[in-house]
């Protein structure tokens, strides 16, 4: 069943998580749908416009569509992840879509609400509820590359005025997260005294912790003795991190980093481990089965196992 996010933060908010899962082909889908109907938990299926570049968005709501029929005891929302203003608007025309996102964080503050108002007025009128971006999360995801030192928190001081001059309905912030699997450096984690402060700020307001994937130092030494060259001292968002987190206001937590390195660790360790196979089909069967395994774990941990019933 496809629904708003506005009623699946109405449910979550304070109690559970929602896992929000970037995908770009299929057997990502099949593994994050499987899951979900198996545990009966609520999701977001996410887009980035790389990924509506890569496969197509045709092609990609075709897929979510079909799972949707495949696994009808799904709950779900569609969203448009980082999408500019022309990708936002292009998302409200085409109807495929329950919420999008619109990224003007890297503007000055005058401007951020001035792009965000504009698409928050226009989705508004469709019934498609929008999540923007305040502060700055340095590095990379698809095509988005933020240096460390252009990296700013969100100011609890600025959160209220732009919620109230924008009307957006949920607020990603940067609160130490960063994108891709370099999430932290050094001791950094969260800054739960920002968090902290802007959900004072904003009580009862659905936040989105963007860079919520764990990076499984397992997935990082797999993928590294099947031939892979990724650092060890990759570090993402721990467990209790989150949990600590969607005490403070945070609904939705995205994941994207993670579902990329199972997609490298089953395919590398596939054809190393059988170097005379070529067919994509084996290995593609295994990461499905991978990823609904990872997927039933997050939403174990996010506790948001059997409550897509709760949600209308």
């Amino acid at each position: 069943m496809l629904v708003s996010t506005k009623n699946i933060f109405k449910n979550c908010y304070g109690k559970y998580g929602i896992a929000a899962v970037n995908v770009w082909d299929m057997e990502q889908i099949h593994g994050l749908f499987s899951a979900a109907q198996k545990a009966n938990a609520p999701f977001i299926i996410q887009t980035t416009p790389v990924a509506r570049n890569y496969a197509g968005p045709e092609m990609l709501i075709s897929m979510i569509s079909a799972a949707a029929k495949i696994y009808p005891k799904t709950v779900f929302a569609i969203h448009l992840d980082h999408g500019n203003k022309e990708h936002a608007f292009q998302s409200i025309d085409s109807g495929d879509y329950t919420s999008v996102m619109i990224d003007a964080s890297h503007e000055t503050f005058e401007t951020n609400i001035s792009i965000t108002k504009a698409v928050v007025e226009k989705a508004h009128l469709k019934n498609i509820v929008i999540e923007a971006e305040l502060g700055v999360l340095s590095g990379v995801e698809d095509d988005l590359i933020v240096g460390e030192n252009q990296k700013r928190f969100t100011q609890p001081a600025e959160v209220e005025e732009f919620v109230k001059q924008t009307g957006c309905d949920s607020l990603a912030v940067a609160v130490g997260t960063s994108h891709g699997a370099y999430k932290f450096s050094g001791r950094q984690g969260l800054q739960f005294d920002i968090l902290e402060k802007i959900q004072k700020k904003l009580p009862g307001f659905p936040l989105v912790l963007h860079g919520g994937s764990a990076v499984n130092k397992e997935e990082i030494q797999r993928i590294n003795a099947a031939g892979g060259q990724l650092g060890i001292d990759a570090r993402g968002v721990s467990d209790e991190e989150l949990i600590k987190a969607i005490q403070f206001g945070v609904c939705k937590i995205n994941i994207a980093t993670d579902a990329r390195l199972i997609w490298t660790r089953v395919n590398r360790e596939f054809f190393k481990n059988t170097p005379t196979q070529f067919d994509p089909i084996i290995p593609g069967k295994k990461y499905m089965q991978a990823f609904e395994k990872f997927n039933l774990e997050k939403f174990e941990l996010l506790k948001s196992v059997g409550k897509a019933k709760g949600i209308k």
